[in-house]
């Protein structure tokens, strides 16, 4: 009985998938099977306007409302409704954006010079003055200035990223960076995305995935200063003691305060400061971790 439900099931699935698929306006590109192991796979491809979705006879599924926030990503309820296609010029998704690697430097033609940005300009400046000072602080520091061995740098993440004017000032290096927008800042995640790059939102008062890897240089950009204002510092320099490789490393920018609270839970897990620097009330370090691991002691039986 379960074998002849189990083959019900998946004689039905195809057909189920397709009226779905031809329910939403989806296009049928291709579909085969493997020849080897006879697995099939089949290739949709979403429609580029609206005349589907406004021509079918049962809205089903239904168009989302037009208050509905279809850039919410956060910690929000998955909703069984389709949101419409871009068709405004000036809206994100209406366009391509332009190649890579200029897509890394030219802010998104949808960002609005009537807003302001993260930084307090109207935000196609302030997108503009986010790289420009990631970039002479790479180059004029990162690269050279604090000791760290690029060759040996493979995978990055920028433990609080803005605009990923991080991440994008170090396009030419061979090195992979993961982008993370904080929950409590402004949601710059469709930006970082627009340029080409990687990234994820994340909440440091909680734990952070990185099944199945490490990382080999952490970049946090007064991280610790905002950190203070929800929960403690202690559990995030922990996480990001578990975070790193042994012999990786962290630079931290931050408030000359923050930076020393920070440099003294680093020491005490045995790392290796090599750099600090501070001046008008801010602070630079960077620090590699070592291969100290905390010693079992045995309780007397």
């Amino acid at each position: 009985m379960a074998l002849n439900r189990l083959m019900e099931f998946c004689s039905s699935a195809p057909t189920a998938m397709s009226s779905l698929t031809k329910s939403m306006c989806w296009e049928l590109v291709s579909i085969k099977k493997d020849r080897l192991n006879g697995i099939g796979a089949a290739f949709y491809r979403k429609p580029t306007s609206n005349e589907c979705y406004e021509a079918r006879r049962r809205q089903q599924p239904p168009m989302c409302s037009d208050d509905d926030d279809a850039n919410a990503a956060w910690y929000i309820r998955l909703n069984s409704c389709m949101h419409r296609v871009p068709t405004v010029p000036s809206e994100r998704g209406a366009r391509w954006p332009v190649e890579w690697p200029r897509r890394a430097r030219t802010p998104p033609y949808w960002l609005n010079a009537a807003q302001a940005g993260v930084y307090g300009k109207p935000e196609p400046e302030d997108f503009t003055v986010d790289y420009e000072h990631w970039r002479r602080v790479v180059d004029r520091s990162y690269l050279n200035g604090l000791g760290i061995d690029w060759s040996r740098v493979r995978n990055v993440m920028d433990m609080r990223a803005a605009y990923g004017g991080f991440a994008a000032a170090l396009r030419e290096k061979k090195v992979w960076v993961m982008n993370v927008v904080n929950v409590d800042a402004a949601d710059t995640l469709p930006i970082i995305f627009e340029r080409g790059l990687f990234g994820i939102y994340h909440d440091w008062c909680e734990s952070f995935s990185t099944y199945p890897r490490t990382y080999d240089l952490l970049h946090a950009d007064h991280l610790f200063s905002k950190i203070k204002e929800r929960c403690a510092v202690l559990p995030v320099v922990v996480e990001v003691d578990r975070i790193v490789r042994p012999g990786g490393g962290i630079i931290v920018r931050d408030e000359a305060g923050a930076v020393g609270e920070v440099e003294k839970l680093l020491r005490s897990l045995h790392w290796d400061v090599r750099l600090t620097f501070s001046k008008n009330d801010e602070g630079v370090l960077y620090a590699e971790k070592s291969d100290w691991r905390p010693e079992l002691i045995e309780e007397p039986s």
